[in-house]
């Protein structure tokens, strides 16, 4: 731990969980910008940490040819580019000399044998007793076939887990089809089926925030709360990812995974402990609840040409690979109410898109005014009602909003904040998602995970919304880049005399 964190009052008895056995980490689609951007980074800081087993190997596959040094080099530059931490030679040689690379087209034997081939290898040189993690960051259409290979080749030692990337099917009947064939030769406590969002350091920390404190829980419910907003704004548009966005479009990229899930820890029940299955049971009667919403609480959007940060950007029609006339959707808002006894008829606002006016992820809980507040008139015109907001990204905090006098002769009102920062309070970098989701799935916790259930649930409102959207047509674009969503996002809140926040 650093010099820093040794300091701090707040980091005091901090401990290391248990390290992980030994094993080896396989990823499937290692040529990727994922494996580039976030896995190898991941990886890096938890051996700069000295969280990984101490008999550990890396193996990357891909169909991509390239040599067991050409892939390390590539990983170290990647590293170099993209880690949190400071490139020290002490900790990268010892993670190098466990890597290697296997060239392998996803539909072919040979390839399949190779890898075996090579795990054995690495097996007996890094002394990791057949113990594997596969991490597919693959598209869904290879992932069945793949399950089915490494389920063949499995050997009689060591265990193995899978970790699989989203989107998890296409819709409720392909994500039902893969959840079947998975199961045909693997259990669902092999199965981690990943959602950065859940690694998040603020987004776990919203359990903490209600179930470690006792002013919270209390007023958790209708009657003290107004109601909820959620926001996972993007600045960027699509990054090059025409051909998946096209089919995917906003609703089944971030609405159906991250955006449901804030929803569900935002409105979950107290878990009886902080098992795997006890937090993902809440979850689940969450996602349950959700009543499927109307066509006049869904709003859809396209970007059109526009400004984000001062540079004129085009609009999603005019982007590579996108059709002319393309009808996808990169920006969805709806009011979603949770029907049971705790949250009824407390409605839960939430938005996401691309293109819009800033980078931000936002938990806004509102509570209800104050019943008679009795200062003279005028006293408390600033006064807002008070709320308290988590900021999940991209300044990890939480902000709460409380009504103070202001300094000087009579009664005045007005609103401050009260904020908490995890870089000041802790004053250490917050570690990425991955790491804490790799290493999570390395011990076997799948708490941070999501079960199929409640994949089926997130793809069961998914799929009304989409069918919905088949029988109404949206004119496109309706919104410029740089704005906050489409004008029907705005009345979706007006019409019930609220308005979304402008943080």
């Amino acid at each position: 731990m650093s010099a820093a964190a040794d300091e701090n009052p707040l980091a005091e008895g901090l401990r290391l969980r248990r390290r992980p056995d030994p094993c080896i980490l396989v990823i499937f689609g290692a040529s990727g910008d994922l494996t580039e951007k976030k896995l190898m980074p991941a990886l890096y800081a938890l051996a700069f940490r000295h969280l990984l087993p101490e008999h550990f190997g890396i193996v990357g596959a891909a169909r991509t040819e390239e040599t067991d040094d050409e892939f390390r080099e590539r990983m170290k530059q990647a590293v170099k580019d993209h880690a949190r931490d400071e490139f020290k030679d002490e900790i990268w040689e010892p993670l190098a000399e466990g890597m290697r690379y296997s060239t392998l087209d996803f539909a072919d034997d040979k390839g399949e044998d190779a890898l075996v081939e090579t795990l054995t290898k690495l097996d007996a040189e890094r002394q990791t007793q057949g113990n594997r993690v596969y991490y597919f960051a693959v598209p869904p259409s290879a992932i069945a076939t793949l399950v089915a290979e490494i389920a063949e080749r499995r050997s009689a030692e060591g265990w193995i887990r899978l970790i699989i990337e989203k989107p998890f099917g296409h819709d409720l009947e392909s994500a039902r089809a893969l959840t079947a064939e998975i199961n045909e030769h693997f259990t669902e406590s092999e199965v981690f089926r990943i959602d950065h969002y859940l690694g998040k350091e603020t987004v776990q920390n919203m359990l903490a925030l209600r179930f470690a404190n006792g002013i919270f829980e209390p007023i958790w419910n209708r009657q003290f709360i107004d109601h909820v907003q959620i926001t996972v704004a993007e600045s960027i548009g699509i990054e090059g990812r025409a051909g998946y966005y096209e089919s995917a479009g906003a609703v089944r990229d971030i609405f159906q995974n991250h955006l449901l899930q804030l929803v569900a820890i935002t409105a979950m029940e107290p878990p009886i402990d902080f098992t795997a299955d006890s937090v993902r049971n809440e979850k689940v009667k969450v996602l349950k609840s959700l009543h499927t919403p109307g066509p006049k609480h869904v709003v859809r959007g396209q970007y059109g040409r526009g400004f984000v940060e001062g540079e004129e950007v085009r609009a999603y029609r005019e982007e590579e690979g996108v059709a002319a006339g393309s009808e996808t959707d990169t920006f969805v808002a709806a009011k979603l109410f949770v029907d049971n006894w705790r949250w009824a008829d407390t409605p839960f606002y939430v938005r996401m898109g691309k293109r819009l006016a800033r980078r931000e992820t936002t938990i806004a809980i509102q509570f209800k005014r104050a019943p008679h507040p009795p200062f003279e008139d005028g006293a408390a015109e600033g006064l807002r009602p008070n709320v308290l907001l988590i900021h999940v990204q991209p300044n990890e905090g939480i902000s709460l909003a409380i009504g103070a006098k202001v300094p000087g002769q009579g009664m005045t009102i007005r609103t401050v904040h009260m904020d908490f920062l995890y870089g000041g309070a802790f004053r250490e970098g917050l570690p990425d998602a991955y790491e804490r989701l790799i290493l999570d799935a390395m011990l076997g916790d799948a708490t941070l995970f999501t079960r199929s259930d409640e994949i089926e649930e997130q793809w069961a409102l998914v799929d009304a919304m989409v069918a919905m959207w088949q029988r109404d047509k949206t004119s496109f674009p309706n919104y410029a880049a740089g704005t906050w969503g489409p004008a029907a996002a705005d009345e979706l809140v007006h019409k019930d005399g609220r308005s979304w926040r402008r943080h």
